[in-house]
């Protein structure tokens, strides 16, 4: 079967080839991939920002979410039957939805939301996964409560604002001038455009920072938060907590305690807690995010949609960070 690869990490775009069909176990369930989202995790993987946590070996299919029909059941698979229309993130060690068919573990997946496109639905799974892990599990976001969520018109930014705004919060965002509008139109509160203010100078007294920029926005972020409110990062660094939920090696975990360690102690000096979060798969969660999405709390945003043969072409277009929402391979 055809299928988008790297041969090792680096620079190099990556290429279509053809690579064997996936096998199934009794735990999987097979499914035709119709559409895939191309995230900056892609490129990162390329690139092998991740090697020391994620050791993939080569060749390596690329892709990280997907929407798709199931094909095939394992023996032991219960809630899924061919020809169920499904979405998911696939787990970190068996990724690969830029390709025509993948087994997907049964618990990574659910059922599409009804009311959504093969793309629409593909454009949601990692970064509405990564919002709730974010906000519901990690900050337990309460009615009432102030978040501060950077780059608002991003593939992350765009489903949490819609998310918080659904938790009852009220919700800070930044952007460039010409998505301001477009972003207060998702539902946020502020918009701050940050080729005009400085962000960290206007946000003050917040409850929870969702932070997707790099360490020097980190560490500003500090000084939005009010006693006891929580600085929560997906660009980093990892934490020691983290290593250990990954079961990594102890000599990754101390690599990573020295990481974040300048950051963890500056929280604690302004009484912030400091938290880094690494999407995880969930098909319960899926399931949760899909009666959101059907009852109209939650809408996909999507920016471009690339043929498959110019999967490189999708992953340059990301790299440039200009996207306004998702960006989507289709493949059927």
């Amino acid at each position: 079967m055809k299928a988008f690869l790297i041969d090792r990490y680096g620079k190099h775009p990556g290429r279509i080839g053809e690579v064997p069909a996936p096998l199934v176990g009794e735990r999987d369930v097979l499914v035709q991939v119709q559409a895939a989202s191309v995230n900056l995790l892609d490129a990162k993987i390329r690139s092998g920002a991740f090697k020391l946590i994620l050791p993939y070996t080569f060749p390596l299919v690329l892709g990280n979410d997907l929407a798709g029909v199931v094909v095939q059941v394992g023996a032991a698979v219960s809630g899924f039957k061919p020809g169920d229309k499904v979405y998911a993130r696939v787990p970190d060690n068996r990724i690969g939805t830029f390709a025509e068919r993948i087994a997907v573990r049964e618990d990574a997946l659910a059922l599409k939301p009804e009311n959504l496109s093969q793309e629409q639905a593909a454009a949601l799974p990692l970064v509405a996964l990564t919002a709730w892990q974010v906000l519901v599990d990690t900050a337990k976001l309460k009615k009432g409560q102030k978040v501060f969520i950077q780059a608002g018109s991003g593939g992350v930014g765009s489903i949490a604002i819609q998310l918080a705004k659904h938790l009852g919060a009220f919700v800070a965002t930044s952007t460039s001038t010409a998505n301001v509008q477009w972003v207060k139109a998702l539902g946020a509160d502020v918009v701050i455009d940050y080729t005009q203010q400085d962000v960290y100078r206007v946000l003050q007294d917040y409850d929870v920072v969702l932070n997707s920029l790099g360490a020097d926005d980190l560490e500003k972020s500090l000084g939005i938060l009010k006693p006891g409110g929580r600085l929560i990062s997906i660009s980093g660094p990892p934490t020691p907590q983290f290593a250990h939920t990954q079961k990594l090696p102890w000599v990754l975990g101390m690599v990573m305690r020295l990481l974040s360690s300048g950051i963890r102690r500056k929280a604690r000096r302004k009484s912030v807690e400091y938290d880094f979060v690494f999407m995880r798969d969930s098909g319960a969660q899926l399931s949760q995010i899909k009666t959101l999405v059907e009852a109209g709390v939650i809408t996909p945003v999507i920016d471009r949609v690339f043929a498959f043969d110019a999967t490189a072409d999708a992953l340059s277009y990301v790299e440039q960070g200009r996207s306004k929402g998702k960006v989507i391979v289709r493949l059927s």
